[in-house]
């Protein structure tokens, strides 16, 4: 039988109505900031489900543009987040988008452009009682939910990479807690997420994007 946390029950410490729609949708847009590189000029969510359908009674246009100004679940400003987002010069839009359905009812995309004009598409879905996982990253399904520090390698899908990648961290003494391989097809652009229950060290990212197939790394520490 499963464990069931006191936090899955009286939920989390948040502003908002509801944990699903508000904290979720904040703990979200939080993940997708802390693993774009670089400073956001311009941010679109696309909402799925029930998202799209309650976004504005249930303040999930507030919670995700404050998650993406870095605020927390708990963080007062999240009231003020639209203008904050003005003040700051960021640009950013909602779009519903229900026409599909075969996604979780609380689902959105966040598509960030950066000040460098990089871009990035990332997918997330709340799972309930503020929990969220992070399913898609530029079109390729992945799986991780950020409650762990948290490598994410986008590399091309070579033999020996996974490899490279265990190496590196053993050589600093990172315990895996778990680690997965997403790819497109064989061959093309991969993602290798590597999840600690510790910090994992910053000098690590300059090692692994020393291999001629690393595209990038992104870090989310807990």
């Amino acid at each position: 039988m499963p464990s069931i946390s006191i936090f899955d029950v009286i939920g989390p410490n948040m502003v908002g109505p509801s944990s699903s729609h508000t904290a979720g949708a904040v703990a979200i847009a939080l993940l997708v900031k802390k693993l774009f590189p670089g400073s956001i000029k311009e941010v679109e969510f696309v909402l799925y489900g029930s998202f799209a359908r309650t976004y504005k009674g249930h303040g999930t246009d507030r919670a995700l543009l404050g998650g993406m100004l870095g605020f927390e679940t708990h963080d007062l400003r999240i009231k003020n987040s639209f203008k904050l987002a003005e003040e700051q010069g960021l640009i950013y839009s909602f779009v519903t988008n229900e026409k599909e359905t075969e996604v979780h009812p609380n689902t959105v995309e966040i598509h960030l452009t950066g000040t460098d004009g990089a871009f990035m598409s990332v997918r997330g879905v709340s799972i309930g009682g503020g929990k969220v996982k992070i399913v898609k990253i530029n079109g390729v399904d992945v799986d991780f939910t950020g409650e762990y520090s948290t490598l994410v390698i986008r590399h091309l899908d070579y033999p020996g990479m996974v490899a490279y990648i265990a190496t590196c961290l053993s050589e600093r003494n990172v315990n895996i807690a778990f680690m997965r391989l997403y790819r497109e097809k064989k061959g093309a652009t991969a993602y290798s997420v590597v999840e600690s229950d510790e910090e994992i060290p910053q000098e690590l990212l300059e090692k692994l994007r020393e291999h001629e197939k690393v595209e990038d790394v992104m870090l989310i520490q807990v």
